[in-house]
């Protein structure tokens, strides 16, 4: 499925380079966590957000995912696991999916959480970050998962409706991953099991695993006043450009993003 643009993260700063990309007259598609997941969900007022004042956090999400499905925005529910920019288009993975663009918008936020111990030694050997994408691959098999949000539990349901006995970690802290060639067991906050692989399912990709070659500074990614990153047709807006961490600040940034976006877009036609 191709669109003009590919906008990764639901929040105020995807939803603004939705709402953006639209107004310039171009497709584009949102990729996204549940609206629920997102941290602003869980504000109860909002103060600093100037015309909007005392606002909950689930109000003033809706209103801005309205407006963006109102202009001709599109949304799927998923992780974006994969990207790779090749012909002049990006090519990213969710889940079991492939989606096209000719730009990207990278807008999902501070992904939290150092790698495990042994996560990146056995990935592909027992490691996985996609229960839908690898569960047939362990069908019968004992797995665990380290869930991060509560659509993690509907990935634990599935390997368990295809016969997997499922070890769940819920937001777990401190975790190991161990085995010889494969992964053979795991132990989070003092409790092991033996598994023959292990879910990882983080709320998102760090930025430059999903984006090898991605400049960042501090952990946050680089972009110029274009919001532009190093990478061909990829832009970035919001939380995970730094500070400060506010809502107007990812409005903002979204808006240009959306808008530069929309142009290289155009101009790849």
């Amino acid at each position: 499925m191709s669109y003009d643009v590919l906008v990764i993260g639901g929040g105020p700063a995807g939803l603004s380079a939705a709402l953006n990309v639209r107004s310039r007259g171009r497709s584009v598609l949102v990729v996204s966590n549940p609206i629920e997941e997102n941290p602003l969900w869980k504000s109860e007022n909002v103060d600093n957000h100037l015309g909007m004042p005392a606002m909950s956090g689930p109000d003033m999400l809706t209103a801005m995912r309205r407006h963006a499905e109102a202009a001709g925005a599109e949304f799927i529910t998923g992780r974006a696991l994969n990207a790779m920019y090749m012909m002049d288009q990006w090519y990213v993975s969710v889940g079991t999916e492939m989606y096209n663009a000719r730009a990207v918008v990278l807008a999902a936020g501070v992904a939290r959480g150092k790698k495990y111990p042994g996560e990146t030694e056995f990935l592909g050997r027992g490691v996985s970050y996609c229960a839908t994408c690898d569960g047939m691959l362990y069908r019968n098999r004992p797995v665990a998962v380290f869930g991060y949000a509560d659509s993690a539990r509907q990935e634990a349901d599935f390997l368990s409706g295809i016969g997997c006995a499922v070890t769940y970690f819920d937001r777990p802290r401190t975790c190991a991953i161990s085995g010889e060639n494969q992964v053979q067991a795991v132990t989070c906050d003092g409790v092991t099991a033996k598994v023959d692989c292990v879910f990882i399912l983080r709320p998102a990709v760090a930025p430059t695993e999903l984006f090898p070659g991605l400049a960042v500074e501090n952990s946050f990614v680089t972009v110029d006043r274009r919001m532009a990153t190093n990478l061909p047709g990829l832009f970035a807006a919001g939380d995970c450009t730094g500070g400060p961490l506010q809502v107007s600040k990812a409005v903002g940034e979204g808006l240009i993003a959306g808008q530069s976006a929309a142009a290289f877009a155009a101009a790849q036609k």
